[in-house]
C-alpha cells in the first residue's frame, strides 16, 4: 500500500484514544481546564457512570465568542506560545488536545461566556465538527456536556467497566482534585444526587474529613518541611513537601490510598510512592500501606510533564533529591509523632448501646445484648487480642517519640510483660518489643561492620536447596557482614561454623535456611538484605511462651525505652497497648 496522509477524522480517532481513556479521563481534562481558567466553583455531574453524560461547570474566565470554535481545533491552546516554555509548564493543561479528542468520540455541547461580553456562546460538535453555533445567555464561565461517549467507537463502548465502576473512577479523581485545591469548591453529582461536596475553606484538613472521614482524618500527621536552603548555583529553589500522612495506627490494604501531587499536579510516579513506603518501614505490618496527601513543590524547570498524553507521569532533574526530600519528610513526622495503641473504654450505660469507631471506619459494637455491661474480667481477656487486632484499636497520636519511665509488675500468659508508668497500664509483647531492641541493635552494628559473631562449636551441616544456594553465592558478602560463617562442604551440604551472637535460640539451619529463601525472593538487592536482618532478629527474639525472670524483663524495657522507634517491631506491628488510668476508673465505676 503506497504512503499518505490519515484523513483528519482517522487522525483525531487515533489521537482520541491516547487521551480519552474512560469516562474519567474526560472529567479530568475539564477539570484540568476549568482550574487553569481560574475557577473557584466547579461543579461535575455525571449519568450512567459519565457513559450517557458528563458536564463540568466553573465560573472561570470563560473563552471569548471569537475563540470558542478554535478551542476544539486540534493542537489549540492559550496556555503555550513557543517550545521554549515547555521547560517549565506552570498550568496543568498545555497540549491542547483534550477537546478535539473528546469531540472525537463523543456529542459535546459548550456555554461560555467571559466577563467583558453580554451574551454568551454555545456551539455543538460531532465528530471534531461544529454543527451548531448560537448566542445563548448564561453566567460568566463555561459549561461543557458531554454525551454518549464512544458513541462512534462501538468497540471502545464494549470494554468500558459497569457504571459504578466507571463512576467509582470519576468519584476518585474529582475527591484528588479537591485535596489538591482544598481553597476550591467542588460538587458532584451522581444520577441527579450530590454524592460529593468539598467546602472550598482552603483548610486540608477539611478536604480529608470529606474524602477520608473524620476518624480517618483525626488520625493524618501534618507533613511540613523541605530539602534546605536553594542551591547557589544556578538558582535552584529548594524542594517543599507538604500535605498529610497517616499515623503508622492506620493503614489499608493497597497502593491508592498514596496520593501525590507535583506542583499540585496529581501524578501517578513510582518513586515517589516508594519513598513514602520506605519512610514507614518496620511501622507498618506486612501487605499495608499508608494513607498520603503529598504535594511537592519545586520550580516548574525542574520536573517535565510533557512525558504522556494524559500528562500522569512526570520526570524529574533531580530525582534522587525529591526522593530524599519525600522520604526524610515523612519519616521525620512519624519519628516526632510515633502513636502509642490505647485500649477503647468498654463501660457503656445500661440500655444505651454505642459503638466505638475502628481505624477502618466500621463501628464496633462494645455491648451485649440488650446493651448490658461488658463483665470486667471480659476486659481482661480482651486484653491478650493478636498483634494485629491490636492495631485496629482506636488510638490517639501523641508526640511522644520516647516511652515513659516504667515500672515492671509481671508477666501475663508467659508472653506479655505487665508495667506501670504514670499514664496507666502497658501490656507490653515480650517478642515484639526484643525484636526492635536487636533490629536497631543490629542496624547500628552493621553500620559500624561490627556485628559480634559466635563461632559453634561443632560446625552445623546444612543441606541447601539450588534455590537456596544461589542465594547464598549471591549475598555472601551480606551474609557474612551478618556475622554467618559458611562454607561448601560438596554437593548440596555445607557448613555453618559462625552466626550472629544474638541467634542462640531455636533451631539455627531452620533460621538460615529461612534467612537465605528470604534472599531468594524477586525483590531489590537491598529489599532483600532487609528482610534477611528482619529474618535473623525475629530468630534471635525471646518467643512467646518463654518465662522471663523479673530481672530479665526489667532489663528488656529498659532497652526498649532506649530505641528510636519503640512502639513498633521491625515487621510493623506493635510492642505495646496501654490502658490509662482513667480507663481503669471507668471500668470499675470510679468515674
Amino acid at each position: 500500500m503506497p504512503i499518505k496522509v490519515l484523513p483528519a477524522e482517522v487522525a483525531a480517532k487515533i489521537a482520541a484514544g491516547e487521551v480519552v481513556g474512560r469516562p474519567a479521563s474526560v472529567v479530568k481534562e475539564l477539570v484540568e481546564n476549568a482550574i487553569d481558567a481560574g475557577a473557584t466553583e466547579i461543579k461535575i455531574e455525571m449519568r450512567q457512570g459519565g457513559i450517557r453524560l458528563m458536564r463540568v461547570m466553573d465560573n472561570g474566565c470563560g473563552i471569548p465568542s471569537d475563540e470558542v470554535g478554535l478551542a476544539f481545533a486540534r493542537h489549540s491552546t492559550s496556555k503555550l506560545e513557543s517550545a521554549s516554555d515547555l521547560a517549565r509548564v506552570s498550568t496543568l493543561g498545555f497540549r491542547g488536545e483534550a477537546l478535539a479528542s473528546i469531540a472525537a468520540v463523543a456529542q459535546v455541547t459548550l456555554v461560555s461566556r467571559t466577563a467583558q461580553e453580554s451574551l454568551g456562546t454555545q456551539v455543538k460538535v460531532e465528530n471534531g465538527a461544529i454543527v451548531g453555533r448560537e448566542g445563548k445567555g448564561c453566567p460568566q464561565g463555561t459549561v461543557v456536556t458531554v454525551e454518549n461517549l464512544f458513541y462512534n467507537i462501538p468497540a471502545r463502548l464494549k470494554f468500558l467497566r459497569r457504571e459504578a465502576t466507571e463512576a467509582g473512577h470519576i468519584s476518585q479523581l474529582v475527591s484528588r482534585y479537591a485535596l489538591a485545591y482544598p481553597e476550591l469548591r467542588f460538587s458532584l453529582l451522581t444520577n441527579g444526587r450530590l454524592a460529593f461536596q468539598s467546602t472550598g475553606s482552603g483548610k486540608l484538613y477539611d478536604v480529608l474529613v470529606k474524602v477520608y472521614g473524620l476518624e480517618a482524618a483525626q488520625q493524618m500527621l501534618l507533613v511540613e518541611g523541605g530539602s534546605g536552603e536553594p542551591r547557589a548555583e544556578g538558582g535552584k529553589t529548594a524542594i517543599r513537601v507538604h500535605g498529610y500522612v497517616s499515623s503508622p495506627s492506620l493503614h489499608r490494604s493497597n497502593r491508592q490510598y498514596l496520593t501525590f501531587f507535583v506542583n499540585r499536579r496529581w501524578v501517578q510516579d513510582r518513586s515517589l510512592s516508594y519513598a513514602a513506603s520506605e519512610a514507614y518501614h518496620t511501622l507498618l505490618p506486612t501487605g499495608r500501606y499508608p494513607i498520603v496527601v503529598l504535594n511537592v513543590d519545586l520550580d516548574p524547570a525542574e520536573v517535565d510533564v510533557n512525558v504522556h498524553p494524559t500528562k500522569r507521569e512526570v520526570r524529574f532533574r533531580r530525582g534522587n533529591e525529591v526522593f530524599a526530600a519525600v522520604q526524610k519528610a515523612v519519616r521525620r513526622i512519624l519519628a516526632e509523632s510515633s502513636p502509642l495503641p490505647t485500649v477503647a473504654s468498654r463501660l457503656q450505660t445500661a440500655g444505651s448501646p454505642s459503638a466505638a469507631p475502628s481505624v477502618w471506619g466500621q463501628p464496633r459494637r462494645l455491648t451485649g445484648v440488650g446493651g448490658e455491661r461488658r463483665p470486667v474480667g471480659q476486659l481482661a481477656m480482651e486484653v491478650q487480642r493478636t498483634a494485629e487486632d491490636a492495631l485496629a484499636t482506636t488510638v490517639t497520636p501523641q508526640l511522644r517519640p520516647k516511652l515513659p519511665m516504667l515500672r515492671v509488675l509481671g508477666q501475663l500468659g508467659q508472653t506479655y510483660i505487665i508495667a506501670e508508668g504514670p499514664g496507666g497500664m502497658y501490656l507490653i509483647d515480650q517478642h515484639t518489643a526484643h525484636e526492635r531492641v536487636l533490629y536497631e541493635r543490629f542496624t547500628a552494628e552493621r553500620a559500624r561492620k561490627a556485628v559480634a559473631s559466635q563461632q559453634l562449636l561443632t560446625p552445623l551441616t546444612l543441606e541447601l536447596t539450588p534455590r537456596q544456594q544461589a542465594a547464598m553465592a549471591e549475598h555472601l558478602e551480606a551474609l557474612t557482614e551478618l556475622g554467618f560463617e559458611i562454607e561448601p562442604f560438596g554437593g548440596e551440604t555445607y557448613l555453618l561454623r559462625a552466626v550472629p551472637a544474638a541467634l542462640e535460640r531455636g533451631d539455627i539451619g531452620q533460621a538460615v535456611a529461612e534467612i537465605l529463601d528470604e534472599l531468594a525472593e524477586e525483590d531489590s538487592g537491598e529489599a532483600r538484605e532487609e528482610k534477611a536482618l528482619i529474618s535473623v532478629v525475629c530468630h534471635s527474639a525471646v518467643r512467646a511462651g518463654q518465662t522471663l525472670s523479673m530481672e530479665e524483663m526489667r532489663d528488656l524495657v529498659r532497652q526498649l525505652e532506649e530505641t528510636s522507634l519503640p512502639h513498633t517491631c521491625p515487621h510493623g506491628r506493635p510492642t505495646m497497648i496501654h490502658l490509662s488510668a482513667e480507663q481503669l476508673a471507668r471500668e470499675f465505676g470510679r468515674r
